[in-house]
């Protein structure tokens, strides 16, 4: 019986083929850090014969395209989820996202750092859906300004990249394991950085020139 007969099946016995290749392909990035690996490689990870990605992928980048809309669409479940169960004040609200945020990233570190490192070419389809979290959290600040919770010299949109700059940050340092990650600790940073953005770096300093 040849390999192609005794393998594919295998990857069809369960009917989940295409999980077995993008799972194939994050532990592939797992292991190495890069997604520099072929539909081959995959392939033999997967433990399918060398052809068999190709019945749900056309290339690696269709590989890629995916897990990344599998990330993205899991990390703005998670972001509805913690607004949903959010109190009604707009301070609340934006310190929820960015809890939830910062969960994604530890609970799937991998999937998180190559929904960021996989290329997006220029105007490809899911681009939009790219934006999906960024377009939420612009929504909610811009649901804060409305009510006078933020500064309104800035627009939703900007202050959406500076808070997003801000989570972001602190997501890639207790991913990587240089700040403490227990549940208590991780409130409490994302509870700073809420007050460093409502109320400002600069809240209750003295007045320039008032030291002496």
């Amino acid at each position: 019986m040849s390999a192609r007969a005794t393998e594919e099946p295998r990857g069809y016995h369960h009917g989940n083929l295409r999980r077995a290749l993008l799972d194939a392909a994050l532990a592939l990035f797992a292991e190495r850090g890069h997604h520099d690996f072929t539909l081959r490689e995959l392939a033999r990870v997967a433990g399918v014969t060398h052809n068999a990605p190709y019945r749900h992928f056309a290339s690696k980048a269709d590989v890629l395209a995916a897990l990344r809309d599998e990330g993205l669409a899991k990390l703005a479940e998670a972001e509805h989820a913690a607004l949903a169960a959010a109190g009604p004040s707009p301070r609340e609200r934006v310190q929820a996202l960015g809890e939830s945020y910062v969960r994604f990233a530890l609970e799937q570190p991998t999937l998180f750092r190559l929904v960021l490192s996989a290329p997006l070419e220029e105007g490809e389809a899911n681009k939009a859906r790219a934006s999906e979290s960024y377009r939420l959290l612009e929504r909610t600040l811009e649901e804060a300004r409305r009510a006078g919770a933020v500064r309104q010299d800035l627009s939703a949109r900007e202050l959406a990249l500076a808070s997003w700059a801000f989570v972001h940050g602190v997501a890639t340092l207790l991913a990587s394991g240089r700040l403490p990650a227990t549940p208590a600790a991780v409130r409490r940073t994302v509870a700073l950085l809420s007050t460093v953005f409502f109320e400002g770096a600069a809240h209750g300093a003295p007045p320039r020139g008032a030291r002496g």
